[in-house]
Order: C-alpha cells, then sequence, then structure tokens
C-alpha cells in the first residue's frame, strides 16, 4: 500500500454529483496525492463511495476516516472490509470509529454507549466473524481505529492495524506514536487554509473548528493536552486556531505537514478548507500537488 507522498482527506465529494466525484479522484491521482480519505456524516454511505472511487482509479488508496460503527452491524462491516480489500487489493483502509453522542442519539435515533467498551466489543465481534466468512477471503486487510484518547489509542494497538486522528497538534501525534508503538499505522489529519492573511485565515478556520468545539470527544482530548475553557470558548482562541489549522503559504503547510511526521506520523491527509465548504477546493489542491515530492518524511 502506498502511503508515501501526501493524502487528501474532505468531506465535500458529499455535495457533488457523482461524474465530478470520479473526475476529480483521478486528478488527485495524476497531481500525486497517494490516499483519499472520506468521513460519513448525513451524506453519501462510505462503502459505496469507496467503491465509487476506487473504481474510478488506479492507484490511490481511499480510505474511510471514519465509518461509524454505530451505523452497521460488525457482520456488515467485516464483509464489506473484505469485499473491497479482495477487490482492490493493496489500496483500502477501513477506518472506523465511535462517533459522538449527538450523532449518534439526535440523527440517527440509536442510543450512544460507552465509547470504550463499545468500540472493543465491536472489534472482537468483527474478528470472529472472520472464520464463518464464506466469500472469497482478502489478504492484508488494513483496519484502524479512529482514537484521540490514550485508552481508546491502546485499543487501536492491540486490536486493530493503527489509529487515525483528526483535529490534532503534532503535540498529540508524537503522544499518539509513543502508546501505539513503533509497528502500528498511525495516520494525522491536518486541516489547512492556503491563504497568506492571518485574518482571512483565522476567519475560515474558526468557521471550521465552530462545529468541533461542540463535540465532547474533541473537547476532552483538547483539555488533555492542556487547552483551558477559555481558549474553547466558541470558536477558540488564536493559539488554539493556530495549533489546529496551518494557514499560509505551501511552505508553512509543508513545515506543518513536517511536524506531524517528525512526531511520528506514517502519513498526513490534508484537509483544504475554504470560504465555500460545499465547493471543491481545486485551485488549492493544484497547488498544493507541487510539495507532494517534498511531504514524504
Amino acid at each position: 500500500m502506498n502511503l508515501t507522498g501526501l493524502g487528501i482527506w474532505t468531506a465535500q465529494f458529499d455535495f457533488q454529483p457523482a461524474d465530478i466525484v470520479r473526475e476529480t479522484a483521478q486528478e488527485l491521482e495524476s497531481l500525486g496525492y497517494t490516499s483519499l480519505w472520506i468521513g460519513e456524516n448525513i451524506g453519501r454511505e462510505p462503502i459505496s463511495q469507496s467503491t465509487m472511487l476506487l473504481a474510478a482509479t488506479q492507484r490511490i488508496t481511499v480510505a474511510t476516516g471514519v465509518m461509524n460503527l454505530w451505523a452497521r452491524d460488525p457482520l456488515s462491516m467485516f464483509a464489506a472490509h473484505q469485499t473491497l480489500t479482495e477487490a482492490y487489493p493493496d489500496r483500502f483502509i477501513l477506518g472506523l470509529g465511535v462517533s459522538h453522542a449527538k450523532l449518534v442519539n439526535d440523527t440517527r435515533g440509536l442510543r450512544y454507549g460507552q465509547p470504550l467498551q463499545t468500540a472493543r466489543d465491536y472489534l472482537a465481534a468483527m474478528d470472529s466473524h472472520a472464520q464463518r466468512y464464506r466469500a472469497v477471503p482478502a489478504d492484508n486487510a488494513v483496519r484502524i481505529l479512529a482514537a484521540l484518547g490514550p485508552r481508546m489509542l491502546q485499543l487501536a494497538a492491540q486490536h486493530t492495524g493503527g489509529a487515525h486522528t483528526y483535529l490534532v497538534p503534532p503535540e498529540h501525534t508524537e503522544r499518539a506514536r509513543l502508546i501505539l508503538g513503533p509497528d502500528k499505522l498511525l495516520v494525522s489529519e491536518q486541516a489547512v487554509v492556503l491563504a497568506k492573511d492571518k485574518a482571512t485565515a483565522r476567519d475560515i478556520a474558526r468557521r471550521h473548528l465552530r462545529r468541533y468545539l461542540s463535540l465532547p470527544n474533541y473537547v476532552n482530548n483538547l483539555r488533555r493536552l492542556g487547552y483551558t475553557d477559555d481558549e474553547l470558548d466558541r470558536s477558540g482562541s488564536n493559539a488554539l486556531v493556530d495549533a489546529l489549522i496551518a494557514w499560509g503559504d505551501e511552505a508553512a503547510i509543508l513545515r506543518r505537514i513536517h511536524q506531524h511526521q517528525h512526531a511520528g506520523a506514517d502519513h498526513v491527509c490534508i484537509q483544504v478548507l475554504v470560504d465555500d465548504f460545499r465547493g471543491l477546493p481545486l485551485s488549492q489542491w493544484r497547488r498544493l500537488a507541487a510539495i507532494t515530492p517534498y511531504a514524504s518524511r
């Protein structure tokens, strides 16, 4: 699996028709990006979209960052993982996670339980299906867990191939690597704003950050990193914004990528933020493609 260089994390595909999504994935591959990460909220079903992306491309790794484990039973998740891995060897990463109480209770009408034990039981149930699975099995299926806190990172180290972290500074990447150990995959998402003007960049960054500061999983992780309630209030302090979201020119973005890598990340996927959160940041992706040859450790 080719996870050199730089990856793309995007939620903007949900707002584009399928033909545009396929064409864009092909362009991202041609630009030299080596992975493409999609999430799950109230948009396209991620396994279906992953299939569309894999079929449209030839080399790029497609990953779910992440699939909500509450949305499907363990056998369905296991079977989907096996199906795509067998069909597209060394090109699919199943990232799964516990999501957030608000998204599970209010959006899905389900009941959010204790996240760590739920994840532990879910992974064990997935593993139990390996001996009973009746279709053609897949070799080298890669499964990683969305993990922020130390206990979830420990679970990722014990029962998956690694961890996917989101909305974290390089300081968290260093802590995550210590917990995961040297041999587990660590993929860090990094939000970026390609703008030199401080006020413009921070305004775009805050509009992105605001939605996450209402979710306890992210807020608690930031408190563990030493941020105070005042810094976490509303849309965050300048220090918090600058720590979580890299902004500036291509060189500034590359410096942040290297900080994650030096802290222990195996791979970094950038999420490009723009004024129109539904629009594809094509011009920014094209500009940032110039740094992909330099984005490997």
